[in-house]
């Protein structure tokens, strides 16, 4: 793989070298309210020179660990089966290359393809879910393939238990009945997580954390498709990633950016920190 021209910043090592490969999927054809999660990942990238490399919230620095930006995969923005197929072939590729895939969205529905290839090397992989909506739609409008659905369609892969749901705060009745049986659903916030956290750590599950922006309360960050009052701040977003990167994390998505949605730019800018911090306490390297 060659290097996407621009990448977000501070990931820039060689293919060959990198630890993380990042990859993005511009895809929102699924999106229920308001479209733009294609331009997510592009902008993340450009915005992202607002940023230091450096954080003090870790005393970590980006230019200190191996990142490899691939650029963005161009995916037909009609057909979401073979969007998930595309998404699914470049997250094998990069785990078959002892590499750590971590996705931009796009809307949650890209979630999918990448679970479906880590799945298939950790089969007893466990998903933890940070959104304001359930996504355990058997079907929205008649389509399986849809943001709407993507968790119940995770279930179907992984089986019961194996989802850990939290800031959930939107949902049909049938969705959080579904939850009751099947998923481990925490509703409004962070609640349980570090229990949660200490149980898969115990067992020693490979896990996939997802997180849709949308998580996050609008105030703080606006730019999404579909804004639910309510949400969790920045800086609890930030501790909750950094709880559960403790655990043997194995993939990794940040999704839901829409940044036509917000002129100011606050939520771009806000999603650019999100990805930072979460690279960073994704590394383990010990560092004097």
């Amino acid at each position: 793989m060659r290097r996407n021209v621009e990448t977000f910043i501070g990931c820039d090592a060689d293919y060959k070298e990198a630890a993380f490969v990042l990859f993005g999927a511009p895809f929102d054809s699924t999106t229920s309210y308001r479209p733009g999660a294609r331009f997510g990942p592009s902008a993340m990238r450009h915005e992202s020179f607002g940023l230091e490399t450096y954080s003090p919230y870790q005393d970590k620095d980006l230019c200190d660990i191996s990142v490899f930006d691939s650029g963005d995969i161009e995916l037909c923005f009609g057909e979401p089966a073979l969007a998930l197929r595309k998404i699914e072939k470049r997250a094998e590729r990069i785990l078959q290359d002892g590499k750590f895939p971590f996705l931009f969205g796009g809307e949650h529905l890209v979630t999918l393809g990448a679970v479906r290839a880590v799945h298939k090397k950790y089969p007893d992989l466990c998903i933890i879910h940070f959104d304001a909506h359930a996504d355990l739609r058997d079907d929205y409008l008649g389509a399986r393939l849809s943001h709407a659905c993507v968790m119940r369609r995770c279930h179907e892969l992984l089986g019961d238990g194996k989802i850990h749901q939290f800031c959930i705060r939107s949902g049909d009745r049938a969705e959080f009945a579904f939850a009751k049986e099947h998923t481990c659903l925490h509703p409004f916030d962070f609640s349980g997580l570090k229990e949660t956290a200490e149980r898969i750590a115990k067992a020693g599950t490979p896990v996939y954390i997802t997180v849709d922006l949308d998580c996050l309360d609008p105030s703080v960050f606006p730019g999404t498709g579909t804004p639910e009052a309510g949400g969790v701040t920045f800086l609890q977003l930030l501790a909750a990633i950094r709880e559960v990167c403790k655990l043997n994390v194995v993939g990794a998505d940040v999704n839901e950016l829409a940044p036509s949605l917000d002129h100011s730019g606050v939520s771009t800018a806000t999603a650019c920190k999100v990805v930072r911090e979460f690279l960073l306490a994704l590394d383990k390297t010990e560092r004097r």
